[in-house]
């Protein structure tokens, strides 16, 4: 079962990194829009629209990745100093009472207006030809489904939780830094902080 659950992590994450690469191509075209207007005074009419849909994937397809990183805010103050039983007891009953039902009316509804966008080759309104957009409105219920799949993982480390009092793992992007072990590869003891920082002190009281 934990393979399954982070095996769906990975996904998630990765979905996330490579999507993550749109803002390389928007920083680019907003440095495009930005140059051909106010350098060349050549504007591009579809520039804006383009903008608003790398914007908008980016946005729609960080949600299953920030969420298989328990990354999203919380708006609590208690919640971190209650046992790990009684957290995933309450984010069991949020999940299934708030966060399935949204999730699943997030795909229902973006399937329908992706499907209508694709049936009548749906184009930007903004202008008089502006670009299509019925490609960009697929991603909404691409990314609700993959959002609600993790969503399910999230579920399942709560029961597990549940079952044996504390939180299985989850694969994380940067590990944190292991003082320990940062000390054993740079061959550095305590004792030797110890007196560095006896010579620091006699150096700043000499002057």
């Amino acid at each position: 079962m934990q393979k399954l659950l982070l095996g769906i992590d990975k996904l998630s994450t990765w979905l996330g990194q490579f999507f993550a690469w749109t803002i390389v191509a928007l920083t680019a075209l907003i440095s495009w829009e930005v140059f051909s207007r106010y350098v060349i005074s050549a504007p591009h009419a579809w520039a804006f629209d383009v903008m608003l849909m790398f914007y908008g994937i980016l946005f729609m397809m960080a949600g299953a990745y920030t969420l298989s990183k328990n990354g999203h805010v919380r708006g609590d103050v208690l919640y971190g100093f209650f046992p790990a039983r009684l957290q995933a007891s309450i984010d069991l009953v949020l999940y299934i009472i708030l966060f399935i039902p949204g999730v699943v009316a997030l795909c229902y509804a973006g399937w329908i207006y992706a499907g209508d966008s694709w049936a009548i080759k749906e184009h930007s309104s903004v202008m008089a030809d502006g670009p299509p957009i019925y490609p960009f409105k697929s991603f909404i219920p691409f990314a609700g489904a993959i959002l609600l799949l993790q969503g399910f993982v999230e579920i399942v480390r709560c029961v597990i939780c549940l079952k044996q009092g504390e939180w299985p793992s989850r694969e994380q992007d940067v590990e944190e830094v292991d003082v320990e072990k940062l000390k054993e590869m740079v061959h550095v003891k305590d004792e030797d902080i110890a007196k560095l920082d006896e010579l620091v002190v006699k150096a700043e009281g000499s002057k």
